[in-house]
């Protein structure tokens, strides 16, 4: 580990953790992840990304990614049987292709709005231009993003590998309905139950709404830093 992996995250101290327990008995699960599938009301946010310019599924990801990196038990992740804390985790999307395929993106989390939609544009370009399936360099400091805007689902189930990345939550959009005058927005919500449990997808999903809702939002200021991308 380097100096700054260091900075990104800190080790729990599980002699003190109050989830010690519950960790010890769901770690070794063949199967750790639970599933909750829900649905977010988002007409005001649908109204607000159009009179601010952005693409409905990029802010709506935002505001997914920011409602995950208020929440500690989102940042959690078990490396090497030992547990740690993130600092912030980003976004790893798939992104759909006219070809009908998709790529895999990854999308930094910025607390500027604006610094995160110049990034989200430049990558999702980026992603559509390519073809095949490439895995961008990132570590376990990542949501694993799906959008089936084709589906107003029930319940989500992922084929995965059972031996890599079982403690990264995996969250899922579906395909936006409508109801009288309100819009609904299917969400599937997949993490490990040895670093958290159900009230703690409740938190996130209380959370997405309110920001869902909000229409004074959103932290905007000058970037702080050149806006790239390098996968060299």
């Amino acid at each position: 580990m380097d100096s700054t992996e260091e900075e990104m995250k800190h080790e729990i101290d599980l002699s003190t953790w109050k989830r010690r327990e519950h960790y010890e008995v769901f770690k070794n699960f063949d199967e750790p992840l639970f599933g909750i599938t829900v649905k977010v009301e988002c007409s005001a946010a649908y109204k607000k990304a159009k009179e601010l310019g952005y693409s409905f599924s990029n802010y709506y990801l935002y505001l997914s990614l920011k409602a995950v990196n208020e929440i500690e038990e989102f940042r959690y992740r078990i490396e090497d049987d030992k547990v740690y804390c993130y600092d912030s985790v980003a976004a790893g999307p798939t992104i759909f292709r006219e070809d009908e395929t998709y790529g895999c993106g990854y999308m930094e989390y910025y607390e500027d709005i604006e610094q995160y939609m110049r990034f989200a544009e430049l990558e999702v370009a980026r992603v559509k231009a390519e073809r095949g399936l490439k895995f961008q360099p990132s570590g376990e400091n990542i949501i694993h993003y799906s959008t089936l805007p084709w589906a107003d689902f029930t319940a989500v189930n992922h084929a995965r590998r059972l031996d890599i990345g079982r403690s990264i939550p995996k969250i899922t959009f579906g395909k936006l309905s409508r109801d009288s005058e309100k819009m609904w927005l299917p969400v599937d919500i997949h993490a490990n139950h040895a670093l958290m449990d159900g009230f703690h997808v409740g938190k996130y999903v209380e959370r997405f709404q309110e920001l869902l809702n909000s229409l004074s939002l959103i932290h905007i200021s000058e970037p702080t830093r050149p806006l790239y991308i390098s996968y060299a």
